[in-house]
């Protein structure tokens, strides 16, 4: 089987439902004799990896095997350097890159979305602040209909109905962003949760998933239920979110535009190894739960060759990938951040 045929396959079929999507990232993995280029890790950029992918075969003739196992998978699998680059939602802290020889740098920004499967009503509609999504996944909150979600949708009918919290059964960087805007809005939860790419989900009625697309299949199984997924895999598998009231006091819905608000005034280099928080920015268009997925490399790799074309492969997809990433409703880096990327990260990879 050509390996890109089928990602293409897999990207024009992925709005037909979340199973098409599990089986695409099953025949990535399954062809990895013919890949060329080897990374694992964040299920949060697959869709973006895999275009990018599909069309830089096309222009260089070079492939791409992504296994989209989660970010703490990645993280496993570019310590025990089975792969070229592991990719996580959760950034690894300067002392850990440091310890591993690695370096740290994002490669696309997207938003983690509170998904819901509640009859009749459409995306964006139902309306939340950061307190109340909290005690939605705390379970204190674990009725439709709670006075609580009712005071902030007046004039909605809302039904008498038990709350299902779906999770990631997985460690999962679409979990660390969810639970670090949780625990950035909620002083209950920071108390009683905290954030992590793990964390014991305490609400009584909930059920775990493993990757975006396992929370996104349980979410659109089970009646009642709220998750949260990365945008693409909403959007993709038409499955509503919930419109939340941001730092600045607005309500906004999730899309490009609102995660590039977000990331408007991030001080990248600010913090070692780039691995900063985009939760709960400032201003009137920023979308609450926006993050980066992260890639991590060797300084001095066993492969030298091999960590080149990644190098390559990413260069080519910020140079060429931005208008995927929008059709995706992903953000790509600006320019002038990748220029820095180039300059003051990959210069410390060996490729030579």
């Amino acid at each position: 089987m050509n390996l890109f045929k089928s990602i293409s396959k897999s990207i024009r079929t992925v709005a037909a439902g979340i199973g098409f999507v599990a089986a695409s990232a099953a025949m990535i993995s399954s062809t990895a004799q013919a890949a060329d280029i080897t990374g694992a890790g964040a299920t949060f950029p697959y869709p973006i990896f895999a275009k990018w992918a599909e069309d830089y075969k096309k222009a260089t003739g070079v492939g791409l095997n992504y296994q989209s196992i989660g970010s703490s998978g990645g993280i496993r699998q570019i310590r025990a350097k089975t792969v070229t680059f592991g990719a996580t939602d959760a950034p690894l802290k300067g002392e850990e890159l440091d310890k591993d020889g690695m370096v740290q740098f994002p490669v696309i920004l997207g938003g983690v979305v509170p998904v819901i499967n509640l009859d009749s009503f459409k995306p964006g509609e139902l309306r939340v602040n950061g307190e109340v999504l909290a005690e939605m996944f705390a379970g204190s909150i674990n009725k439709w209909n709670d006075a609580k979600l009712a005071a902030l949708n007046p004039g909605k009918s809302l039904p008498d109905q038990n709350i299902t919290v779906v999770h990631r059964a997985d460690g999962s960087g679409t979990t660390f962003i969810f639970t670090d805007y949780l625990a950035e809005v909620s002083g209950m939860w920071k108390d009683k949760v905290g954030k992590g790419a793990a964390v014991k989900w305490p609400a009584t009625s909930s059920v775990g998933g493993k990757g975006n697309e396992g929370v996104a299949a349980n979410v659109s199984r089970v009646k009642g239920a709220i998750g949260y997924v990365e945008y693409a895999y909403a959007k993709r598998n038409k499955i509503p979110h919930l419109a939340l009231l941001n730092r600045d006091g607005k309500y906004v819905e999730p899309d490009d535009l609102t995660f590039a608000a977000a990331a408007a005034g991030a001080d990248w280099f600010g913090t070692p190894g780039m691995g900063i928080s985009l939760v709960n920015q400032r201003g009137a268009n920023s979308w609450p739960i926006t993050g980066a997925s992260f890639a991590l490399m060797y300084k001095q790799p066993a492969d030298k060759a091999a960590s080149a074309e990644v190098l390559k492969f990413f260069d080519w997809s910020f140079k060429n990938g931005k208008k995927q990433a929008a059709d995706l409703d992903y953000v790509a880096l600006p320019d002038a951040l990748t220029e820095q990327i180039r300059s003051k990260v990959w210069s410390q990879v060996a490729n030579k």
